[in-house]
């Protein structure tokens, strides 16, 4: 399955990554209400956990050695990069430059959902209004080159940001942002354009980089370099880490600052142990498989549960030196999905899309092919308070009510659940199900194909950038052929791959959508009318729906946490129930195999940690 694009990962995956840690740059998706604001972090809608003057994280080792190196394997699908500027719309930057390279004004804590705390920032003071949010930075807060970290660098790393050469997705995220004034040299002030619950910690997220990188003149124009000009320039961030040595196509080290400005402040302490992070490249999984049991890297997270089962053995296994360890985790499910592009029909018509999500057989699959180790994916918000059970209560009927007319009859009743094959349910009856809603669509078998009034075969094309797809999608595939449809497997390249998601030119499609507990902005990008018209923008599956936009708004908007559980539960119900996803499936833990000999890390995983991020957050190496 194909992770989302890591411009949209960083937004949902929640905390430290992405990202979106991994949970990474431009959201915490986590805010306070505006009324509810501490000087040295901010809260979602109670307290922090950690008071003023908090000595460390709770989930760290204080006083964990520096030194030694993690070898890590990248989590990228090019077989190489190409730039060092992670912010521009094209080509592809090191795994992991973002989150190790460039602080935010605010960090958030792996072990607390919805809160953040002061980085580059000592203090953060919402107005009572909701109406904007001021910084202080801290006047210790230094770049790699030695230069402050001033307000007129945040002012220009928002305003960058938001320009004409980086993603839509911040212009979306960010459309309710009226500005950012700089109010000294260490203070700025973001306006917003209405009060939002979620803006200010989605702006105290954003990565922010100094005015000097790529400031130079360009010989041959004479002129200052645009930003999308800005490829091979060494970033000037101010991040625990600086790039080392590189090996284009084979991998890339990064390497601790002793001098980080940031090492003794508590959101710090006990973090960025390693002296050296290199990330070693591979063409494909089978080749990261062996060399991970040859010895030639530390640590390697594992999706594939045929993997995990049966192919991570090996001698460095039955010595002791390897381990495999499942970490549990309190993470959102996500909604890891097939997603139907409505822009093309047949998929335009929902009963055709209901059709094809009856004909997987998610059972079977899980018994024969995951070894019984994945759960199904339930709606957008698995696992967190915002995913909806049972009717709509009067709260989310008062949100959907203006909408009926326009939105499916089944959103008004019980929550959807995905067909299941299993118990007092069978394929066969969901088969004669999906065969019903087809002739309702008009479509009928001749021939022994699924044809239109016009005579026309229904066949679609499931796009991946990898051949290892097919084994997954097969199945469906041949329960479509039941119903007289061809779904044909098109794997392409990556770099097509990826531009082809770009302009929506696909019809199927596989997105491992990371989770969040603090829904916001960021659905904007996902489902709203305006992203959906944006090439570049996470809408993949075209949602334009007013009502969907007015619940993505109201729950961005909401003032308390029963508003706010009302809009995220309606808007999962929504889209559920309009099949533009179908389905897939889930882990409840982090399966990851480590070099026990070389590696130590604290005694457990922080609940909202993701693997990879929890290994180079915290981690250390052991010594000779």
């Amino acid at each position: 399955m194909r992770a989302l694009p890591s411009r949209h990962r960083r937004l949902l995956q929640f905390p430290p990554v992405t990202h979106w840690g991994l949970a990474l740059g431009l959201a915490w998706a986590v805010l306070a209400s505006p009324l509810a604001w501490a000087a040295h972090g901010y809260a979602l809608w109670g307290d922090l956990k950690y008071p003023p003057g908090f000595a460390h994280f709770d989930y760290v080792n204080p006083d964990a050695p520096k030194g030694g190196e993690l070898r890590l394997v990248s989590n990228l699908r090019a077989s190489t990069f190409d730039k060092y500027n992670p912010f521009t719309l094209r080509g592809t930057a090191p795994a992991y430059l973002s989150d190790l390279m460039f602080d935010s004004l605010l960090t958030g804590a792996a072990d607390e959902s919805g809160a953040a705390y002061g980085l580059l920032a000592e203090e953060v003071q919402a107005a009572p209004d909701g109406l904007s949010v001021t910084f202080r930075l801290r006047r210790e807060a230094r770049f790699h080159n030695g230069d402050p970290v001033l307000a007129a660098d945040v002012k220009f790393s928002f305003d960058t940001l938001m320009g004409p050469y980086t993603s839509p997705v911040y212009k979306t995220i960010l459309a309710d942002v009226a500005g950012l004034d700089v109010l000294d040299e260490r203070t700025v002030r973001y306006r917003f354009r209405k009060p939002n619950r979620e803006l200010p910690l989605t702006v105290g997220g954003l990565p922010v980089f100094s005015r000097a990188w790529g400031n130079e003149i360009d010989p041959k124009t004479g002129q200052r370099k645009t930003f999308d000009q800005v490829v091979m320039d060494l970033p000037i961030g101010s991040g625990p880490y600086r790039i080392g040595p590189v090996r284009f196509g084979r991998d890339i080290t990064y390497v601790r600052d002793p001098n980080y400005w940031a090492r003794d402040l508590p959101v710090r302490r006990g973090t960025a142990n390693f002296d050296r992070i290199t990330v070693k490249i591979y063409k494909d999984n089978t080749a990261r498989l062996e060399a991970l049991k040859a010895g030639e890297f530390d640590l390697m997270r594992f999706f594939s549960a045929g993997d995990w089962a049966r192919r991570v053995t090996g001698r460095r296994f039955d010595s002791g030196e390897l381990v495999k360890a499942e970490f549990r985790h309190r993470l959102p499910m996500g909604f890891q999905s097939y997603v139907l592009n409505t822009r093309r029909p047949p998929l335009d018509d929902i009963r055709v899309r209901e059709a094809l999500g009856l004909a997987l057989d998610y059972e079977w699959m899980n018994r024969q092919m995951f070894y019984n180790s994945y759960q199904r994916v339930r709606g957008l918000f698995g696992n967190t308070d915002c995913s909806p059970h049972g009717a709509p209560g009067a709260d989310e009927q008062a949100l959907l009510a203006p909408w009926r007319a326009q939105l499916p009859p089944t959103v008004f009743g019980p929550m959807y659940e995905p067909p299941r094959t299993d118990g007092d349910q069978s394929l066969r009856a969901n088969l004669r199900r999906a065969q019903a809603l087809l002739r309702e669509a008009g479509w009928t078998v001749q021939d022994g194909k699924l044809r239109n009034g016009k005579g026309e075969p229904m066949v679609l094309e499931y796009l991946d950038s990898a051949e290892a797809g097919a084994r997954v999608v097969t199945p469906w595939a041949r329960n479509l052929e039941k119903l007289g449809i061809e779904l044909r497997f098109r794997p392409v390249d990556f770099a097509l791959y990826q531009q082809r998601l770009r302009t929506f030119d696909f019809q199927v499609i596989s997105i491992a959508y990371g989770g969040t507990h603090n829904p916001g902005a960021e659905y904007a990008d996902l489902f709203g009318s305006e992203a959906a018209r944006t090439e570049d923008s996470g809408n993949f599956a075209g949602v334009a729906s007013p009502a969907v936009d007015a619940l993505v708004a109201r729950m961005s908007d909401a003032r308390s946490k029963p508003e706010f559980l009302a809009a995220c539960r309606a808007l999962d119900r929504v889209i559920s129930h309009s099949h533009y996803l179908i389905p897939q499936w889930a882990a409840t833990t982090h399966r990851m195999a480590y070099n026990a000999w070389r590696l130590a890390h604290p005694k457990e995983m922080p609940p909202y940690a993701s693997g990879e991020a929890w290994a180079i957050d915290t981690w250390w190496a052991r010594q000779p």
